[in-house]
């Protein structure tokens, strides 16, 4: 019976290979497209929601503004930041008239303050294309351009590019890593182009998406209660027969997704159960099969012997493989082959801790405002 269950773990292991070494080959990545001509290219706002982004925001702000981009709008929702943010904005709006900054107050009942920004940024917009992006993202020049080109030469409505990430320190290295991988298991991001296939995808630092099918799936204003809003506005975005499309874009955009682990730990507690919908079974269960998948394999090298360890070995082979793609697809590092069952464990034992800690305040932190769990489970999508 063991044996059977082994048996199983590695066939589901070679069943992953497959699907991701024949279909993921034919992702894009951003950094090849060839743009189009500045007059074929649509006009575009960009809008970047901040609060308390004193640290960063001058910087990654100062790379939007000088993109490079025929018909473009910058538009800063300032989300009740009580740090220097708001003089950095003003600051920036004198030396750049394509810069518009919106700042809000008051935080209205039943919204996350990250969701009604955008929402905010995006009725003052005028432009064609809607980009939603983080306070922290730098972006090369010739980004949107290219962005832009492939939207309209695959003909999509949405597209979501993945950033490379900067993270300081090994450790925080591999977790990000292991989020990603997993990030990607659970989008299957190659086939969220099918129309026919309900996966679909979102991602918070690249979120493209024409004005007029925002404004038909009712934009944030439909996940105005979402922690995961990325990737609720590509699944609204897909659910209602938009194309979708995806991009790696680690060459042209990057990003520091946190500046140490305990940031990482505290900066989750907002999504990670969320990601189940709050359901205590579902967390539980993907947190006993990712052990189980991803981390008994290697265990199993140490404490197993005869068939059992050969069936073990193949799943690690198999696995290493699949690691080494992902680290060589989002440019991170090879440490992570080596790392990757510790990164598993420890972030099963975040969702746990997440999962637990949501459950006894009864709600998340976020932003500097508290949401109660039973509000943020009413809107499911």
């Amino acid at each position: 019976m063991f044996t059977l269950l082994v048996l199983a773990i590695l066939t589901i292991h070679l069943l992953m290979a497959v699907e991701l070494i024949y279909r993921a080959r034919h992702l894009i990545n951003l950094h090849q497209i060839t743009p189009l001509a500045p007059q074929q290219l649509p006009s575009l706002a960009i809008i970047v929601a901040a609060r308390n982004e004193e640290k960063q925001i001058k910087v990654a702000l100062t790379s939007l503004l000088h993109i490079e981009y025929p018909d473009i709008e910058v538009i800063v929702v300032n989300d009740r930041s009580n740090d220097g943010t708001n003089d950095i904005l003003v600051q920036l709006a004198e030396d750049h008239p394509h810069l518009k900054v919106l700042t809000i107050d008051l935080l209205p009942d039943g919204w996350l303050g990250k969701n009604y920004a955008l929402w905010q940024g995006s009725r003052i917009a005028t432009s064609s294309l809607l980009l939603f992006t983080d306070a922290d993202i730098m972006m090369a020049p010739e980004t949107l351009q290219k962005a832009v080109s492939l939207l309209e030469l695959q003909k999509a409505d949405h597209l979501a590019v993945s950033p490379g990430l900067k993270m300081p320190g090994l450790l925080l290295t591999l977790l990000a890593a292991c989020f990603g991988f997993f990030f990607g298991l659970y989008t299957r991001p190659w086939n969220v182009a099918d129309p026919r296939n309900r996966c679909h995808i979102g991602v918070g630092a690249f979120n493209l998406v024409r004005a007029s099918v925002y404004q038909q799936v009712d934009g944030h204003r439909r996940i105005r209660l979402r922690p995961d809003d990325d990737l609720k506005l590509g699944k609204i975005v897909k659910d209602a027969g938009y194309r979708q499309q995806f991009a790696y874009g680690h060459d042209l955009i990057s990003v520091q997704w946190y500046g140490s682990v305990r940031e990482m730990v505290v900066g989750l507690e907002k999504n990670l159960f969320a990601g189940s919908d709050y359901r205590i079974g579902a967390t539980l269960g993907g947190i006993a099969l990712g052990l189980i998948l991803f981390v008994w394999p290697y265990v199993a090298l140490l404490f197993t012997h005869g068939q059992i360890w050969l069936l073990s070995l193949l799943s690690v082979l198999t696995l290493s493989v699949l690691v080494g793609i992902s680290a060589r697809r989002f440019n991170t590092t090879r440490w992570q082959l080596v790392g990757f069952p510790f990164a598993v464990v420890l972030l099963c034992a975040i969702s746990l801790r997440t999962m637990t800690l949501n459950l006894l305040q009864g709600g998340i932190f976020w932003r500097g405002t508290f949401y109660h769990l039973a509000e943020l489970r009413k809107n499911r999508v």
